[in-house]
């Protein structure tokens, strides 16, 4: 069984559709661009602040949590391989188009808001190399990625893709340089595993909640479906190579910071990472500083493209005004939902208060991982022919995915 997606008409009288670009290596690293970044450079600190030496475990942990849910993105990505996944998935799965519209817009929320959060931090960065003020620099970065997310899919996501080496290169250099200066690292990774003591594993517990945020991004992949080659296999397995590729990362850059970096400093610092680098040369510091930029950047640059892919995603599905659905004949891009998304993140990043905001939005994305386990629960249960040409997950995984995320939802409400 194949799940038919009628796309909206442009002005011409012709069907336009997204165009099927992305391979499983440019899939992958889109997803790991948007999930490894603020969350690993800013997110050490308060997270060994609660389990100290034991903030690895805590980072996996995370891992195992997500990775149910991830599963059952991956069955519905390729059941319903469509823009503004998560909608399509609960509007099948729980046959509620009004919950669809809102678990559209709690998404494309989610994205907007993660956009105008990293845009101040980008600003905070690139401010130090390019002297102007900081509303004015926001609207020029913010305006320049805007342009590349509607330049087209390919050379967005290929340009995010080059960002994200970099990145990942970033964190590679931490994991090298912390072995440079201190070569019997591995002779103490023994203080990084947890006595059997309730009080110790509280701490670790209640940091996997910050460090579950971390993971946060890596079911974006599933909004640009439309844009996939083969998302029958594909979707799948990037979504396991973008899991396990970050989990690594994780737990390697995490256990050689809280091995290195004083624990007081560590614990009260808003930027961890650049601790490794205190005693460095200036033009070390410089070189991860630039990394730091980049990272930032990419994160803003790949949240737009989500977000804008979404909106498209609602409007071509009818529940959202067809403007939004346009498609440019030559970008074959969402050009009015990228210039909406645009115009948002920068209102939002020169005028709200976007740290409130932005707690509220991260327990949106557990209410929204709720609802994708509970729909794919509900699919596997009813009467509806199961299609065989997909990826399917046991019934199993879908209830631990919907469990673990109301537990940390209800942990993050304590």
């Amino acid at each position: 069984m194949k799940n038919k997606v009628i796309y909206p008409k442009n002005g011409d009288g012709k069907n336009q559709t997204l165009k099927r670009q992305l391979t499983l290596p440019l899939l992958t690293l889109y997803g790991l661009g948007v999930t490894v970044g603020a969350g690993i450079y800013v997110l050490v600190g308060t997270t060994a602040a609660k389990a100290g030496f034991f903030a690895p475990v805590s980072f996996l942990l995370a891992a195992v949590v997500v990775a149910f849910t991830g599963f059952s993105y991956s069955e519905f990505g390729t059941r319903y391989p469509v823009s503004a996944g998560e909608a399509a998935y609960v509007k099948n799965g729980l046959n509620s188009r009004r919950l669809a519209l809102l678990v559209g817009l709690m998404v494309a929320t989610s994205g907007v808001v993660s956009s105008a959060v990293i845009s101040i931090g980008a600003v905070a960065y690139v401010g130090n190399l390019i002297p102007l003020p900081p509303s004015v620099l926001t609207i020029i970065l913010v305006l320049f990625l805007g342009m590349i997310a509607a330049w087209g899919i390919l050379e967005s996501v290929i340009i995010a893709a080059l960002f994200t080496l970099i990145e990942i290169g970033g964190l590679i250099f931490v994991i090298y340089y912390g072995f440079s200066i201190n070569p019997d690292l591995l002779n103490n990774f023994g203080r990084l595993i947890p006595p059997f003591e309730l009080v110790t594993w509280t701490g670790i517990v209640s940091a996997g909640l910050l460090a579950f945020f971390a993971f946060v991004g890596f079911e974006d992949i599933a909004n640009v479906a439309e844009e996939v080659k083969n998302p029958t296999k594909t979707l799948p397995k990037a979504v396991f190579y973008t899991l396990l590729i970050a989990t690594s990362l994780y737990l390697a850059v995490v256990s050689v910071v809280v091995l290195i970096v004083p624990m007081d400093a560590l614990k009260t610092s808003a930027a961890p990472l650049a601790l490794v680098f205190d005693n460095a040369s200036v033009t070390t510091q410089g070189a991860f500083f630039i990394i730091a930029s980049v990272a930032t950047l990419n994160g803003v640059l790949i949240q737009m493209i989500m977000a804008s892919r979404v909106l498209y995603g609602l409007a071509s599905q009818g529940s959202l005004p067809k403007k939004l659905a346009y498609i440019h004949p030559i970008t074959r891009t969402p050009v009015v939902a990228t210039g909406f998304v645009v115009g948002i993140i920068i209102m939002l990043a020169l005028f709200l208060p976007i740290a409130e905001l932005a707690a509220v939005t991260s327990r949106i994305v557990l209410v929204v991982f709720m609802l994708v386990n509970l729909a794919l629960l509900r699919l596997k249960l009813s009467d509806k022919p199961q299609p065989t040409n997909i990826f399917q997950v046991y019934i199993w995984v879908p209830i631990i995915g919907f469990l673990s995320s109301l537990l940390l939802l209800l942990t993050s409400l304590i």
